[in-house]
């Protein structure tokens, strides 16, 4: 499970990343890198994404001994 944790982790900060992007610099770094925010690409990295922040907050809700038996 650690590694899963640490996937969606990574996941969820290049979506933020890539937030910053957009508010910063109006630049949507994962629809040019697709060809386009509507291309099937881009969807799925932001199903992906979304789905990482999803896993990450359950990380929020697990006590310290669950943390360590799943190597959090």
């Amino acid at each position: 499970m650690m590694i899963m944790n640490k996937i969606a982790l990574a996941i969820a900060i290049i979506g933020t990343l890539n937030w910053g992007l957009v508010g910063l610099f109006s630049f949507d770094l994962v629809a040019w890198i697709a060809g386009g925010a509507e291309t099937v690409l881009a969807r799925i990295i932001y199903v992906a994404v979304a789905l990482a922040g999803i896993w990450c907050i359950s990380l929020l809700f697990r006590n310290e001994e669950e943390a360590l038996e799943h190597g959090v």
